[in-house]
């Protein structure tokens, strides 16, 4: 696979606080590559040192064979930013903000098609002011896209946004990588991450914990299952703490969870209690998820992690 992206060593300080700390890693073409962790954990420095928007302390970075800094003209010219904290002019219609900057680049792709592709077509008249945050967000990936970049950058892309809005947000970054475009994303929401990436890198006070697959990364962790279901029946949980990989079973009046490992836990359980005649209500299974990766390499769960996000912190 090639590299896209190659940091190295890459560090950023404000003041005496370290926001990336020495990290290294790589990006492939044609992958979704999600940089997640809490606010403040830096991965907004790193995407902007990777951008050019800002000058490491140490390390080194190239993007595409290019220097960001020393070659940020013609590297601008070929990759699409979407910033965390974008804005446009109250007044400046959505129309015209995407000609405008289709005018930027030697080749754009045609800003009409591009309004109808991201449903922005029947807004083309609608001063940026008066569009919601998911329409907002829209016209932000195509102000991104319009350049006909290789690489995409998406900073924070679904923060603010209600869930419908921010599963639009998902199949719009999928059509991207559809096409061919390679994908850097950072996220706070780790279901985002393990829902769109290839590879993820899990960012924490400045540095890199673990980078793998969301797959590997939770199997990695040899984390248990949750059988949780309901009954109304008298119900005897000792047989289901027999059945093979069950560690414990808890009761709380007509709840019932059941923790354990292997691909037949959620069959085995089902398979017991039909046998003896009980019928279990609201049944679902519960897997590890990035955040219990998270919280196993921390110590700490996201919601306790460093809320800090501005430049006196990390960022």
């Amino acid at each position: 696979m090639q590299a896209v992206i190659r940091v190295e060593g890459l560090r950023k300080a404000y003041g005496s606080r370290v926001a990336v700390d020495g990290i290294s890693f790589e990006v492939y073409e044609g992958e979704i590559f999600g940089m997640v962790g809490p606010n403040g954990a830096g991965k907004t420095t790193t995407i902007e040192c990777i951008e050019g928007l800002r000058r490491p302390d140490g390390g080194t970075v190239r993007v595409l064979g290019l220097d960001p800094q020393q070659e940020g003209l013609r590297l601008r010219q070929r990759i699409g930013i979407q910033l965390q904290e974008g804005g446009l002019p109250d007044r400046l219609r959505v129309e015209e903000a995407v000609t405008l900057f289709a005018s930027f680049y030697p080749r754009p792709m045609d800003p009409q098609a591009l309004l109808e592709r991201l449903g922005l077509a029947g807004l083309r008249r609608v001063p940026f002011g008066q569009l919601s945050g998911g329409q907002k967000q829209r016209l932000f990936i195509a102000l991104a896209l319009v350049g006909n970049p290789e690489l995409v950058f998406l900073d924070e892309l679904t923060t603010g946004l209600d869930p419908h809005a921010r599963r639009a947000m998902w199949d719009m970054v999928r059509e991207i990588r559809a096409e061919g475009r390679t994908v850097f994303l950072t996220t706070h929401y780790m279901e985002e991450a393990e829902r769109l990436c290839d590879r993820v890198a899990i960012m924490d006070r400045g540095r890199i914990v673990a980078l793998d697959t969301p797959e590997r990364l939770i199997h990695a962790l040899g984390a248990e299952h949750r059988v949780i279901f309901h009954t109304n029946a008298p119900f005897d949980p000792t047989p289901l703490r027999d059945l093979p990989g069950v560690s414990q079973v808890e009761q709380i009046g007509e709840r019932v969870v059941i923790y354990g490992k292997g691909d037949r836990l959620a069959a085995q359980v089902v398979e017991a209690l039909v046998a003896r005649g009980i019928a279990p209500r609201d049944l679902r299974v519960e897997q590890p998820t990035l955040e219990d990766v998270f919280l196993a390499l921390t110590g700490r769960p996201m919601e306790e992690a460093n809320p800090r996000e501005n430049q006196g912190g990390n960022r």
